[in-house]
């Protein structure tokens, strides 16, 4: 009988770069799917900044901590090869939790269909956990009006190049923070940001003066860092800060201090933290709400694509250290 390959988490992280010490590959036969299940052949594996804090023992986290032992967990996209599931055919490209194996066996829950004429990266790149967290968090959090001024961090990422094209569409200044100035002239010159900022740059607080004459009034936070601040201090009165990510402390052992909260007070700032399991349930009217834009050539991607089950192991690294250019993806 065949057989295919998965990876296990074998300890939490450590102060070493993500890597194969973390992890254990196994081979095993490829299952059969039982009654009411459907099998499915993972092609593609997404990567996300999240992974890294699922990989953490933190119990007080918004999900659980992957246990050790178990497959570590992903959104990925596959075709089902074996359906004994009334909802599902063999054939049917999906989409969902699969996790990092080359086989799965599911019950259905949280695996969704996807349309013929969507391929695994646009589907990955968009429809997936960036498009679902940018539309949740900029529309319901962000409340965003023609007219204001959006910061977004970690610009040129899978979720925040999304939230500023979105923005921009719906006619809002935005300006973007990225990590390198390939990034910057990406999102200014191909997805039509207004400005960008690299943040390994000089004068970032002058620069963001410059940037945002009329004030910030949604920060859409993704990153952390020390920009964040400055950009803290330029929200107008009632600005709304949405806070998705903060991937320059999920590694550090001492995050970095917060910024002074009398602003809040003084400018009547809204700071929402938020995580896309809480919103699973708003899944079809996101998607209701993300797919005219998509249709209408107001979202753009672009994907970084490893091969190879087990390039996982390390290509988690290029989201801490920046050097993923577009969604990160591994083709199995």
């Amino acid at each position: 009988m065949s057989h295919y390959k998965e990876i296990l988490l074998a300890q939490r992280p450590d102060n070493n770069p993500i890597g194969p010490h973390l992890f254990k590959v196994q081979e095993k036969e490829i299952p059969t799917a039982g009654p009411g299940q459907i099998l499915i052949k993972q092609t593609h594996m997404s990567l996300d900044p999240a992974m890294l804090g699922w990989m953490s023992p933190d119990t007080n986290s918004y999900i659980p901590p992957v246990d050790l032992g178990a497959v570590m967990r992903s959104s990925g996209f596959g075709e089902i090869v074996e359906s004994n599931h009334p909802d599902f055919s063999a054939g049917d490209k999906v989409m969902g939790m699969i996790g990092w194996t080359e086989y799965a066996v599911s019950n259905g829950q949280g695996i969704n269909k996807v349309q013929s004429d969507i391929d695994a990266e646009m589907a990955l790149s968009v429809f997936a956990l960036p498009g679902l967290t940018a539309t949740q968090g900029l529309f319901h959090f962000g409340k965003p009006k023609s007219g204001e001024t959006l910061v977004v961090t970690g610009a040129a990422g899978s979720v925040g190049s999304i939230v500023g094209q979105l923005a921009k569409a719906d006619g809002l200044r935005v300006i973007g923070v990225v990590g390198s100035d390939e990034k910057a002239d990406w999102i200014v010159n191909t997805l039509g940001f207004d400005g960008a900022i690299n943040y390994k740059s000089e004068n970032l607080e002058e620069q963001l003066i410059e940037l945002t004459p009329n004030g910030v009034d949604v920060f859409f936070e993704n990153t952390g860092g020390p920009i964040q601040h400055a950009i803290f201090n330029r929200m107008n009165t009632h600005g709304r800060i949405v806070v998705c990510g903060m991937i320059a402390d999920y590694t550090s052992e001492t995050p970095a201090l917060g910024p002074n909260w009398i602003n809040l007070i003084k400018k009547r700032i809204t700071v929402q933290g938020f995580a896309m399991p809480d919103h699973f349930g708003d899944v079809p009217a996101l998607l209701g709400k993300l797919t005219p834009y998509v249709m209408q050539g107001k979202v753009q991607y672009r994907s970084h694509v490893l091969d190879g089950l087990e390039s996982a192991m390390t290509g988690l690294n290029l989201l801490l250290t920046g050097q993923n250019q577009g969604k990160l993806i591994v083709k199995l």
